[in-house]
């Protein structure tokens, strides 16, 4: 038997703008079948029967996507709005056909791609459970023997014989979110359901897509929380323009799709991750931000290395003996400092030029946007100053393995902490 639960081959999949999706009445579908040859003479501006691709109305949601997924494998699918991941699940799920291509799924697939598709507003929150278990394919049993854990998970006992009309957006979102989580498909399909709730259902969501995981079923999961993706996935695939770009490691694909995205940081930098002096006198000539790999990036992970190189002219007049990089978070408040003169052993010589790289091992500031200043220093007396020379961002990751934030709101930094508990016998 194959190993493979999923396997895709240059799927495809174009809309028009304008053109209505969903099912046609039979008096619209006659309309339509009376009305084309006058649709084709119009498009062509003649009658010769041909009808003309109308280039400007076409979209391709997906070009030409082709990856396998194999059993017990996690696959995480990140891109920007717009990139056509939901569109891939929605034709995985076999709601939407797709234009070419081809998708074989081998074994029983659970799709959640729309949290609350199903629930009817005048039925209570009981009735609804058994009609959205039915419709995710769910027997009655199988409800029945599940729903305790159902409405224990949502949190909604007291309300469970409620219209659900009556219901808030969140507790709607949470009770449909418990049934859809309590399926036992082989493979199951998830579209970004951590974009909704409060953090505490999240956190509970997070922990039952682990357990999902862990129990050796396939999931497909959607979502632009890069710290669920790389706690959860074994791979991760990186979809931009209805093509994916890559597949691999999650912290890799991750690391290109971030450095790739066009969500601005605070303001725009000077010149990306690199600053470079106008004034040809000035002291400090250029600084560059840095990833693990030697690369140019401004996105660094939580835990990562954030490396800093700067460039400094040599001069006799008054030679530089020490360099200062401060970080500043996006409040202006200042959450770390990197001196040579505190922390670099090795006297500078500051009468010849000079390249100094300072790597911060094992960041822990929380996620976030920040400022790097940088100063030039001789004893102890700025000579030269370059404020909000660059900025980078810090993006989240499980670094604990708790399939929880590391840290609480307000935190600046995530403590590098290890517990340990006895029990008295």
């Amino acid at each position: 038997m194959s190993d493979i639960a999923i396997r895709v081959e240059n799927l495809t999949k174009k809309f028009f703008l304008g053109e209505r999706v969903g099912i046609k009445t039979f008096r619209e579908a006659l309309q339509d079948l009376v009305t084309a040859p006058f649709r084709v003479w119009r498009k062509n501006g003649q009658g010769d029967g041909q009808d003309k691709v109308d280039t400007e109305r076409e979209i391709w949601a997906l070009k030409g996507v082709s990856f396998e997924v194999k059993h017990g494998e996690v696959l995480g699918i990140i891109g920007p709005n717009g990139a056509g991941k939901s569109t891939l699940l929605k034709i995985l799920s076999r709601i939407t056909e797709p234009t070419g291509g081809y998708a074989e799924i081998r074994g029983r697939v659970g799709s959640l791609l729309e949290v609350g598709t199903g629930f009817h507003p005048e039925l209570t929150g009981r009735e609804n459970v058994y009609l959205n278990g039915a419709i995710l394919g769910m027997s009655k049993a199988e409800i029945r023997r599940k729903f305790d854990d159902i409405v224990s998970f949502a949190g909604v006992e007291k309300f469970i014989d409620t219209p659900v009309k009556r219901y808030s957006s969140g507790m709607q979102v949470r009770l449909a979110f418990a049934v859809a989580a309590h399926l036992d498909p082989e493979i199951l399909i998830i579209d970004e359901v951590l974009a909704v709730g409060d953090a505490e259902f999240q956190k509970r969501c997070l922990g039952k897509m682990n357990e999902v995981a862990r129990s050796g079923r396939t999931v497909l999961f959607v979502s632009h929380n890069m710290a669920a993706v790389e706690a959860l996935c074994s791979k991760a695939m990186y979809v931009q323009g209805g093509r994916q770009l890559l597949v691999g490691k999650p912290h890799l694909v991750i690391h290109q799709y971030l450095n790739a995205a066009s969500v601005p940081l605070l303001g725009p930098l000077r010149t990306g991750n690199v600053w470079t002096t106008k004034t040809p006198n000035s002291l400090i000539k250029k600084v560059k931000i840095l990833d693990a790999q030697g690369g140019h990036s401004t996105n660094v992970p939580l835990g990562g290395t954030l490396s800093l190189e700067c460039a400094v002219a040599g001069t006799t007049g008054r030679p530089v003996d020490a360099l200062l990089l401060t970080v500043v978070n996006q409040h202006g408040v200042q959450v770390m400092s990197c001196s040579t003169k505190a922390q670099f052993p090795v006297r500078i010589d500051g009468e010849r030029p000079f390249v100094l790289r300072c790597d911060i091992r094992n960041l822990r500031l929380v996620p976030g946007e920040y400022i790097v200043n940088v100063s030039a220093k001789l004893r102890n007396q700025i000579l030269e100053s370059i404020p909000n020379c660059l900025r980078f961002r810090v993006y989240d990751r499980d670094l604990m393995g708790t399939h929880r934030p590391n840290y609480a709101p307000g935190d600046m930094v995530v403590p590098d902490v290890a517990w340990q508990i006895k029990y008295s016998e």
